[in-house]
């Protein structure tokens, strides 16, 4: 589907979750359509059907329990470390996605661990379009991918949430190649452990959307290779000026203990080839009462 072609559902996308949302009646807000068609990636049970890889340790060494399941939250623990010591890790969801609506409620708990950078204090993400676990190097910092980047404030500065970070890749803002490492977006800042929903529309190639609470937040175009901030990678994979057109789906560890109660995701491949039924869909998602 063409960018130009997506433009009339931009429109949908800026109040896609735009009715106040409490976690209480989301449920009851869905059509029948599409309540059937989001999947639980995390089932409140296990980690199953995902792949660790942390800096430094080879796939699935899930070093340190860092990432476990406690009261039926996927979390990110440091309770085992000495100290951080650049271990940086990412859980991968086991199938990859090209078009989605993906959903993550999370906060952040505690203190960050020793040795864990400044940055990195109540810092989290969701890596979009990433490259497999299994092509990681052994030394990886991070994903190719796109970072829905999550943080959560110190209790007085402003410190916006659902930003956009590019280990190995690049977008395109407005009509320009955006080629900084990251980019705020224009939300609001949370503090404390408080809840929060993170939504991040993902059509391909072509257009992806931060929403936060119902707000949008963010807005770019054309994911594609290029840039730096990721290292110890396969250079082969590296294929600067390719757009990612899909990818897997994980989540971060970057020194600070963070909670994650849901991670959902409403695939929209099976409509990218028909517009009037995906700005349909996407109707429904915008009216539904507080998802």
């Amino acid at each position: 589907m063409k960018i130009k072609a997506l433009l009339g559902t931009c429109l949908l996308v800026a109040c896609l979750s735009c009715t106040p949302q409490k976690n209480e009646t989301r449920e009851a807000g869905k059509t029948q359509e599409t309540q059937e068609e989001w999947v639980q990636l995390f089932n409140g049970k296990d980690l199953k059907d995902w792949d660790i890889k942390i800096t430094g340790h080879p796939l699935n060494e899930n070093y340190g329990n860092t990432f476990r399941v406690e009261d039926g939250k996927m979390v990110v623990r440091y309770d085992q470390y000495d100290a951080f010591n650049e271990q940086y890790g990412h859980i991968f969801y086991k199938k990859p996605y090209s078009a989605y609506l993906l959903a993550v409620e999370y906060r952040f708990t505690g203190e960050q661990v020793a040795g864990g950078p400044g940055w990195a204090i109540r810092n989290s993400g969701a890596m979009l379009h990433a490259q497999p676990a299994s092509t990681m190097g052994l030394d990886q910092d991070f994903p190719i991918s796109l970072e829905a980047q999550l943080l959560g404030g110190n209790g007085q500065d402003e410190r916006s949430t659902a930003n956009l970070c590019t280990p190995g890749t690049n977008v395109v803002v407005g009509d320009t190649l955006f080629t900084p490492h990251c980019i705020n977006s224009s939300s609001k800042t949370y503090h404390g452990d408080q809840w929060v929903r993170a939504e991040v529309l993902v059509l391909g190639d072509s257009i992806v959307t931060h929403i936060v609470e119902g707000d949008t937040v963010l807005v770019y175009e054309k994911p594609q290779i290029g840039g730096g901030n990721v290292s110890n990678y396969d250079p082969a994979l590296k294929k600067d000026g390719q757009l990612l057109k899909e990818g897997y789906i994980a989540l971060q560890s970057e020194s600070h203990p963070v909670e994650f109660r849901k991670v959902e995701i409403f695939d929209l491949a099976r409509y990218m080839d028909d517009p009037r039924k995906l700005k349909s869909v996407l109707r429904d998602l915008r009216n539904r009462e507080g998802h």
